[in-house]
């Protein structure tokens, strides 16, 4: 038989507190799966989005980092790469993605570049990123087919100026520190006739140079190392500020004769600008910890890189002073704005 409290009527107190058991009881799942989802992050693949096409320097680091972090996490991270329009695509991109964490950045240095080549961005560099951590660096190259004459940068110079209509020059996107040195050495040495072949990946570029449509390269280190090795392209300087450690003989500019010409590809990781402060944490402490690991450096060295493992507010300071830095280059060459 049911009790005498059982047959109470309900009073107002009775029920507010019957309904507020209720609640309590129907909202603690939903509480606990949302912080189990935010706890466990990333619980779905994380994409790096490459600004290139597959096979240039940035596309190489993604690629070594995504599978490091996968055997140092347990997690699932993707390349996906978008090319075009000197990186500004894949930037768009990535600048409007859901700032969840799971579409980030691996800018080069055409983040910085296109603050002063572009008249209009379709993002803010200043306000729609964050750092993450940087990656890598590499010395430029300026590369020919082994069988040219040119053993030196100032020979090849002397043929390009002898014969203007029979040389060109390959470049990855314009408006990347390989375009951008190109542009120099033309203004430089007086060499207006030298055409700029522009593709829109370091990895096309090279290809261009070993199919023969191409005579001179001026791209990063990393596409064009294994061909150098192999003995099919030569590799006339490196625009670093030391020798290549696998390149002993080959010279920088400034050994060559080129004062002030140094020039780097740089890899960094940007996040959407209102990505959770824990999940870039989260990201920036993982990837610093693969990229001092001997497995990663090792392999970054071997692909022609230099481990730069540096945090979120040392890869953001950089970007930042890269901006006004390169604008003075590109006014100073005269680089006409797209």
């Amino acid at each position: 038989m049911p009790t005498l409290a059982a047959l109470r009527p309900l009073t107002r107190r009775r029920l507010i507190k019957a309904a507020g058991a209720l609640a309590g009881v129907i909202a603690a799942p939903a509480v606990m799966r949302v912080r189990s989802a935010y706890a466990a992050y990333p619980d779905r693949p994380v994409k790096f989005v490459v600004a290139n096409t597959p096979g240039g320097p940035s596309d190489i680091v993604a690629r070594i980092v995504t599978a490091a972090l996968e055997q140092s996490t347990g997690k699932t991270f993707i390349v996906e790469n978008r090319g075009g329009a000197g990186g500004n695509i894949g930037m768009e991109y990535a600048a409007h993605a859901e700032p969840d964490g799971y579409t980030i950045l691996l800018a080069t240095n055409a983040y910085s570049v296109n603050y002063g080549l572009y008249n209009h961005l379709p993002y803010d560099p200043y306000k729609d990123f964050v750092g993450v951590s940087e990656l890598a660096t590499s010395p430029n190259t300026f590369v020919v087919r082994a069988e040219l004459p040119a053993k030196s940068m100032k020979e090849f110079v002397a043929l390009a100026r002898n014969n203007p209509e029979k040389y060109n020059c390959a470049t990855p996107p314009i408006g990347t520190t390989s375009q951008l040195q190109l542009e120099l050495l033309k203004i430089r040495e007086k060499l207006p006739k030298l055409a700029d072949v522009v593709f829109k990946g370091g990895g096309d570029a090279i290809a261009a140079l070993l199919a023969g449509t191409a005579q001179l390269s001026s791209g990063s280190l990393p596409p064009a190392l294994p061909h150098i090795k192999e003995g099919t392209l030569r590799c006339l300087a490196v625009t670093g500020d030391s020798r290549w450690p696998d390149l002993p003989d080959v010279p920088t500019m400034e050994e060559a004769g080129y004062n002030d010409f140094v020039f780097a590809v740089d890899c960094v990781l940007l996040a959407p600008a209102k990505t959770s402060p824990d999940n870039v944490k989260w990201l920036e402490t993982e990837t610093l910890k693969v990229l001092v690991s001997p497995e990663t450096s090792d392999k970054l060295v071997k692909a022609g890189f230099q481990v730069r493992a540096k945090g979120a507010t040392a890869a953001w300071t950089r970007v930042m002073k890269e901006i006004d830095m390169f604008k003075q280059i590109i006014d100073q060459a005269g680089v006409q704005k797209l």
